[in-house]
């Protein structure tokens, strides 16, 4: 199979791929935009651009990875050691201003994406190409592995109307792509048409799991941990949307739910029972309870789950976390069910519907409608998504 490469190890590795990048470069990255040997791509930027490479971008969570929450902004800065400054593209502003892209000709993006809708990294890379293009700048996306593979869709179609920050094209909440195959359907679906340039990955096949490559596991943000995280990231985020904890202010966050009103023993056997009922397998239950250190529940003993994949092939994350937020939310019978805050700076709606990009999930978990129906969601407009979908694929 030979040895994966991602496209941070390909540039560096090519001098016809360096000799092709004129002018100043600008640098879209975090603290997980590493080589497959743990170098950071800013001394590999900077050996081979010298002075020619001027700015840093960051997205979400700070260009270092350390703001915990969503709706925390980092500031822009200077790097203290490499003496770059660094443009937060999550502070007063989403993208990249024209004064911030000043004297740029190349933006260089490298960002470790979690295969997941909501995950935000896609969608500053997408409003970065478009100001590159109102701009002339040239875009050049390193490609990363899909941590959750290449191939596996779930979820329902994010709807126009609830079209945000965490959702901004029509795309299911697990969309099989890597963060260049994004790129392209910015640019080819979506008419962004930016000049772009995609370095793809050597010897990454869509069947492959982040566990499966051998490259180093460093976490893309403060909340996802492991590459279990990853994986099952595309259910629990959901519970961002209510007043149970997603484990955030735990060293497992995503990884366990709960709520100081479950007790999670008392539930198990009536949980498990309903999980086969309905056809989803793949999944154990550990009931325990956890203390967040921070955010919702601090310092407060919450009854819970810790969720363990007992067989991949057969994990639907998505589905276990809608299935898992109906049965709390019967269960529970909370006036207070849905966490009723702003979400990513939206309002006209509850978060749960900008996270689920739809209405139609919270209706079925508030009606206790069936699984048959949860996939019939699923599964509209599915087919032109699919379509689009495989015109933009760069792999096997």
């Amino acid at each position: 199979m030979g040895i994966i490469e991602t496209g941070l190890d390909i540039l560096e590795n090519s001098t016809e791929l360096q000799n092709g990048i004129k002018g100043n470069v600008a640098y879209l990255c975090n603290s997980a935009s590493v080589n497959s040997k743990l170098v950071h791509g800013i001394y590999i930027l900077k050996k081979i651009f010298g002075s020619r490479f001027k700015k840093i971008f960051g997205p979400q969570h700070g260009f270092f990875t350390d703001l915990q929450d969503n709706m925390i902004e980092s500031p822009h800065s200077i790097h203290p050691y490499f003496k770059i400054p660094i443009y937060s593209l999550y502070s007063e502003t989403r993208k990249p201003t024209s004064e911030m892209l000043q004297y740029i000709d190349c933006v260089i993006v490298d960002l470790q994406d979690v295969g997941t809708r909501i995950y935000t990294y896609i969608w500053t890379m997408i409003l970065t190409m478009q100001e590159c293009a109102k701009n002339g700048i040239k875009v050049i996306v390193l490609d990363r592995p899909n941590p959750v593979n290449g191939n596996n869709i779930e979820g329902n179609i994010c709807e126009p109307k609830f079209f945000s920050f965490v959702g901004m094209y029509e795309f299911p909440m697990r969309h099989g792509m890597t963060i260049a195959e994004v790129a392209n359907w910015a640019n080819r679906i979506e008419g962004v048409n930016c000049e772009l340039e995609v370095v793809r990955m050597r010897n990454w096949h869509r069947d492959m799991y982040f566990t499966d490559t051998d490259l180093p596991y460093v976490l893309p943000s403060p909340n996802l941990p492991t590459p279990e995280g990853c994986i099952i990231y595309s259910g629990t985020v959901l519970f961002e949307g209510t007043n149970m904890s997603e484990g955030r202010g735990t060293t497992r966050s995503f990884e366990i739910i709960g709520s100081p009103q479950l007790e999670p023993w008392k539930q198990l056997s009536y949980l498990n029972n309903e999980l086969e009922k309905a056809k989803l397998t793949g999944v154990t239950l550990r009931p325990l309870v956890f203390a967040p250190t921070f955010d919702k529940f601090m310092g407060q003993a919450c009854g819970g789950y810790q969720i363990h994949i007992n067989n991949l092939e057969n994990f639907k994350p998505w589905a276990i976390g809608q299935f898992l937020m109906q049965k709390f939310f019967h269960l529970l019978k909370s006036d207070n069910f849905w966490n009723t805050e702003p979400y990513e700076y939206t309002d006209g709606a509850l978060p749960i519907d900008w996270m689920n990009g739809s209405e139609k999930l919270r209706y079925w978990i508030e009606n206790n409608s069936s699984i048959d129906q949860l996939y019939e969601i699923e599964n509209a407009n599915m087919t032109e998504f699919l379509k689009k979908r495989k015109e933009v694929l760069l792999y096997s």
